[in-house]
């Protein structure tokens, strides 16, 4: 934050913001004298509008500004590397509180699937059909990203917001279990839908050094809906059909769409598109978009198996119960969420392809291992890999959105998620099938990770160096239409 002089007399100077976070700011140095001796007084006045996460803030700010105030602070590590506007935190701020919901209800079936299937009798080969089934649900999100390119972000993650959470409710009442895998198949590809749009919004808004910094506070506030997924999992254990009340959680996401629907404005990229008569002209690198696909492609028939069927190795494997695998998961996935912090920042800073050359085969070797022993060995091989998953996970989230002009950055994006949902439907058949033969389950998980070694050679090969460049450097399309 800068800040300047006001007003300069003889009861004291007044500051003001000139350029920061805060919607309103004020600081007023005077000298009193109460007849103890002269004494100088700081005084700072600020409102800093973060919507569901202002709390989260309080104290660092707090403490950011006392440093600042006596001339010895520097920028504290979890700011981002660019000078923030309000309006950038307030923006943030409303697309962490959607990505909540969004993360919920992706996270839902997955983490329950195992519960249901033991209530109606299914089996792990079908539990992989059904996992397959409602990945293949994407087709009902790509609408939505084709129609944020025509009428707008806003629109359709507000919309997506209301929608998401209500339909993902509906699995409490399933008669069977595929009534339950229809639902989550429309369900789950509306908060896919509303996860690729945040991301899409958030980096049309952020400036150019912080984007991957943007995607770290996103994927924070992700890991926070899905782990409150994750810690409803206790309600399974309440009877056979206890997992219906996980369900019923999903309506509290719905004060989230609330807020959305009060705050969230268009992104000014957009906008701009909108004002110059230009949206629906931008094309797609075709080269560009084969290899971001291929890469999320290849990425997920690791990754997707590895969370599908983690619940399933807890429970069969190694005997946890529904509260047993709540704990690891929360102590083994939420402490890992400070790479997203870590790898946010190395992103912006060192660059993305470096963060993910490192990162990747070192993840992936944690999390294979976490499925081969057990005891404690498997809650910090679980724990590091997923740490440094999250230091991975901004860097290769960025990319799908940096890589496409603004006129088509939801659809190539919808088509990447979709490349991602096939990936991960390979992945998850090709588990059942092994694990249903007889594999076990570190066997399994082993030969799929060789996927994970040819996605990093190729990111590192093929991905253009993204940090420190502009959506319009990045994109000539964009920086034509100003022309």
């Amino acid at each position: 934050m800068s800040e300047r002089v006001v007003s300069d007399g003889p009861d004291g100077q007044v500051f003001e913001q000139v350029e920061g976070p805060f919607t309103d700011y004020r600081r007023v140095v005077e000298v009193r004298d109460d007849g103890a001796g002269p004494e100088v007084v700081d005084t700072t006045t600020y409102r800093l509008d973060i919507p569901w996460f202002g709390w989260l803030f309080r104290w660092p700010v707090r403490h950011a500004l006392g440093q600042h105030r006596a001339g010895t602070g520097t920028p504290p590590a979890w700011a981002p590397p660019d000078r923030l506007t309000s309006r950038h935190v307030l923006v943030l701020g409303l697309l962490a509180a959607v990505s909540m919901p969004a993360a919920f209800v992706n996270t839902l079936f997955t983490q329950t699937v195992n519960f249901a299937a033991d209530d109606f009798g299914i089996g792990e080969r079908a539990q992989g059909v059904a996992g397959v089934v409602v990945r293949f649900g994407i087709v009902l999100a790509l609408p939505f990203a084709v129609l944020a390119d025509r009428i707008g972000r806003r629109r359709m993650i507000v919309l997506l917001a209301w929608l998401a959470p209500l339909l993902a409710s509906l699995g409490s009442l399933a008669p069977n279990f595929w009534v339950l895998t229809a639902s989550q198949t429309i369900a789950r590809p509306l908060g896919l839908a509303l996860d690729l749009l945040i991301a899409v919004a958030a980096a049309e808004e952020m400036p150019r050094n912080s984007r991957a910094y943007a995607v770290s506070v996103l994927a924070m506030a992700s890991g926070l809906g899905a782990g409150i997924a994750v810690m409803s999992l206790p309600l399974a254990d309440l009877g056979p059909a206890g997992w219906r009340f996980v369900y019923l959680v999903a309506l509290v996401w719905l004060t989230a769409a609330v807020t959305a629907s009060r705050k969230l404005t268009e992104t000014p990229r957009f906008q701009h598109l909108v004002e110059t008569h230009h949206v629906g002209d931008s094309r797609i690198d075709v080269r560009r978009f084969a290899i971001v696909a291929g890469v999320a492609f290849l990425a997920n028939v690791f990754i997707a198996p590895a969370s599908f069927f983690q619940n399933r190795y807890l429970d069969d494997v190694r005997g946890y119960s529904a509260a047993g695998i709540s704990a690891f998961t929360l102590t083994t996935a939420t402490p890992a969420s400070i790479g997203f912090v870590l790898g946010g920042r190395l992103a912006d800073t060192a660059g993305r392809r470096r963060v993910l050359a490192f990162s990747i085969p070192l993840a992936t070797s944690g999390l294979v291992l976490s499925f081969v022993v057990g005891g404690v060995v498997m809650w910090i091989a679980a724990f590091v890999g997923g740490l440094l998953a999250g230091i991975a996970y901004p860097a290769f989230s960025v990319y799908r959105t940096e890589m496409f002009p603004t006129g088509r950055r939801g659809r190539a994006g919808g088509l990447v998620v979709a490349a991602a949902l096939v990936g991960g439907s390979v992945g998850i058949l090709v588990a059942g099938d092994l694990v249903d033969r007889g594999w076990s389950y570190g066997r399994t998980m082993g030969v799929l990770a060789l996927a994970q070694v040819v996605t990093a050679a190729i990111v590192f090969v093929t991905y253009p160096e993204t940090a420190h460049r502009t959506l319009e450097e990045i994109n000539p399309e964009d920086a034509a239409l100003d022309a």
